[in-house]
């Protein structure tokens, strides 16, 4: 297959990329090496992990670079381009907004225009929100989320479905579960936390340490991401990909600690806005038809993780 993968230089695109490649299809990114964080990392993730793909350098609210990348014939677009972060959204907003909802709606757009046969979206679990049940499952009711990348995750699972509906573009959205592993951006927690009591500095703690994360290993995501793109029972539905397991942020910390063999200096600060109090994911779905099966927890997880920031 030809695929195009929007946000492909970044972490989660990249290893997808790389597993596909290996796997002898075509792929082609599309990309804007924005500088949320140090775009070398963004272009040495290419370098490494996909040398034979073809990079379109360009913006999702970009309908030319959405043209440009789909001119060609694609068969599927797997979107993970987006802006992330919940804290980074409620300062600037808008920009969430234009990237994540007018950028989504370019490409389902595009791939109405050509004939794109399935769209794959990266959605996020931070659509559920304060969800009082756990674990979550896809057909809980979401009735509120709590920030604006949120909001924009939820809009573009919905613009999946109108498109679906209205178009007959086969569309499956995947919540993804806070993702870690080697080549994991540098300003998520994980990889953060590591550098800061490798080097001996204090990590910030927002609340008392009690927050529960999913922690999702990469290639269980990829695992998932690549099960779903051969997905073909209904035009639009949901998936949960999460580890099913959840782990407070006090033994997050202890752990990563553990693995670099060094104590960490904890500064504890106020509960940030925005942040949600547990993610807990329910896979039995993603289990029973997608056949997804997640196998690195997290005592094994950030070891692996440790391993390949030291070897940087």
């Amino acid at each position: 297959m030809i695929l195009l993968i929007t946000g492909g230089a970044g972490f989660i695109g990249s290893h997808v990329g790389r597993r596909l490649s290996s796997e002898g299809h075509r792929i082609i990114i599309l990309d804007d090496f924005n500088d949320y964080y140090d775009p070398s990392i963004k272009r040495a993730n290419v370098a490494r992990h996909l040398p034979d793909a073809t990079v379109i350098e360009g913006d999702i609210r970009d309908k030319a670079a959405v043209e440009r990348s789909l001119a060609g014939g694609i068969d599927a677009i797997i979107h993970l381009a987006a802006r992330a972060g919940v804290r980074p959204s409620i300062g600037d907003p808008e920009l969430y907004i234009s990237t994540n909802i007018q950028g989504t709606f370019n490409l389902l757009e595009g791939a109405r225009l050509h004939g794109v046969r399935h769209f794959v979206f990266g959605s996020s679990s931070s659509v559920y929100g304060v969800n009082e049940k756990v674990p979550f499952a896809e057909d809980d009711l979401i009735q509120s989320t709590i920030s604006p990348y949120a909001m924009t995750k939820l809009a573009g699972e919905q613009m999946c479905s109108n498109f679906s509906h209205l178009y007959g573009i086969r569309c499956t959205c995947l919540r993804f579960f806070t993702v870690y592993g080697p080549g994991q951006r540098p300003d998520l927690a994980i990889h953060k936390f590591t550098d800061l009591i490798h080097r001996g500095e204090p990590i910030e703690m927002y609340g008392d340490g009690t927050t529960e994360r999913d922690y999702t290993y990469i290639d269980d995501i990829v695992d998932g991401v690549c099960a779903a793109l051969h997905y073909e029972d209904k035009l639009f539905d949901i998936f949960n990909l999460g580890e099913s397991e959840t782990t407070t942020l006090k033994s997050l910390i202890s752990e990563i600690g553990g693995a670099l063999g060094k104590e960490p200096v904890i500064r504890q600060l106020p509960d940030q806005p925005g942040d949600v109090p547990r993610t807990y994911a329910d896979i039995s779905k993603a289990r029973g038809i997608l056949g997804y099966r997640p196998r690195t927890k997290i005592p094994e997880g950030i070891p692996k993780f440790v391993e390949w920031y030291l070897s940087e």
